[in-house]
């Protein structure tokens, strides 16, 4: 199967997003006076170009692209686990700030992953329905609609399970607005970006695909999109 070089640029975007964002969350900065993750630079970049994805080539194809980066960051967090592990030369001492910086706990990676997955799929999700719903119109709907259910969504998990016990309740959903606000805002600014995007990719790719006879599963791997219809129209993106 013949796969689009657009496509694989974006899906190459959306993975280094959530692999960046895992990297430098370590780090706490404050945002407008506001504690959060550094991770929250790039993160939500991952739920804007999940936006596009699912917008043009449909929840199918999104789909695989959310596994394909859930692969990766796998595969991320393994090699840096084995890093840490592996005997240090006699003459390097760092082996401390390599711990600090990239070590992390089972717990979090147990909060990351189940955010990811279920944030990532609930915003293709709603996004996919309401293009139907919506008959392809209003774009912005569409993205800033699903990020407010996806990140909000991700945002909830992530923190109560990384968290819960660890900091006061009134802190944990100080956090939870906090990030989930700002995540929402970030997509609300970027939304020309995502409007000049999509409208790129439909005029090259000469896609547009409805999710009309989509098998909504996460777990269905193959492309769920064979029986839609896929029509390119430009217009009704207003």
């Amino acid at each position: 199967m013949k796969v689009s070089f657009w496509f694989v640029v974006i899906a190459s975007i959306f993975v280094t997003c959530l692999i960046t964002a895992n990297i430098i969350a370590v780090k706490l900065i404050l945002l407008f006076g506001f504690l959060v993750p550094a991770g929250i630079i790039v993160f939500p970049l991952s739920y804007l170009f999940g936006d596009v994805l699912t917008e043009v080539y449909g929840y199918g194809s999104t789909r695989r692209v959310i596994w394909l980066g859930f692969a990766c960051n796998l595969l991320a967090v393994i090699a840096i686990y084995f890093g840490g592990l592996a005997p240090a030369a006699p003459f390097w001492h760092d082996q401390r700030a390599y711990d600090t910086i990239l070590g992390f706990t089972p717990r979090l990676l147990l909060a990351s992953f189940i955010a990811y997955l279920l944030g990532e799929f609930t915003n293709s999700f709603v996004l996919a329905k309401l293009k139907i719903a919506t008959k392809g119109r209003w774009l912005w709907t569409r993205t800033i609609s699903s990020t407010l259910v996806g990140e909000g969504l991700d945002t909830l998990i992530f923190i109560s399970i990384a968290f819960w016990g660890v900091i006061p309740p009134q802190l944990m959903l100080t956090a939870i607005l906090t990030q989930w606000t700002f995540k929402v805002l970030y997509e609300v600014v970027a939304t020309p970006f995502t409007y000049f995007i999509v409208s790129f990719l439909k005029k090259r790719e000469g896609l547009d695909v409805y999710d009309y006879h989509t098998n909504f599963s996460p777990l269905l791997l193959q492309n769920g999109n064979a029986k839609n219809s896929s029509v390119y129209t430009p217009t009704l993106d207003k």
